[in-house]
């Protein structure tokens, strides 16, 4: 069997930290599928097709990933495109307390899904795409929290 795993999040934009994850994760998993995560009720900064754009340049040529988009629950998601595996990214204690009550709540949704969660490199540890968003909104520079593909006007 395939082993697929889903990295969902809104990629608001993308950062290095989103980036290192998934590329540490490869030898892990057969197919990583990069779900970008489309909440109606959410105001996103930036657009979705450019948001899905960025994730595709950012991982171009690596054909073990791929790029989605999705309007439901993420296992149910998970269940549609046949993954067994939710990764996710952790920067620090916050995070883990947050993702820890995620993946036991999609557990109880699916018990056939687990969660593998990845630290993130510490050199990356203090980016997030609100930091990100935040300092563009406010006319600072951002390209170095960014993958290299992404120049943001």
């Amino acid at each position: 069997m395939k082993k697929i795993a889903v990295f969902p999040g809104s990629f608001d934009p993308i950062t290095l930290g989103h980036e290192s994850v998934v590329k540490r994760a490869l030898p892990l998993f057969d197919e990583i599928i990069v779900a970008i995560g489309n909440n109606s009720q959410k105001q996103y900064m930036f657009d979705l097709k450019q948001r899905e754009k960025w994730i595709k340049d950012t991982f171009k040529g690596i054909d073990q990933i791929r790029v989605d988009i999705y309007e439901k629950l993420t296992v149910e998601y998970c269940e549609e495109v046949g993954a067994k595996f939710l990764l996710r990214g952790l920067r620090n204690h916050a995070d883990f307390e947050f993702e820890r009550s995620i993946a036991q709540m999609n557990r109880e949704l699916n018990d056939e899904i687990e969660t593998f969660f990845l630290f993130t490199d510490p050199k990356y540890s203090a980016i997030n795409s609100t930091i990100v968003r935040e300092i563009y909104r406010l006319g600072g520079e951002v390209a170095q929290f960014l993958p290299k593909n992404i120049h943001i006007q």
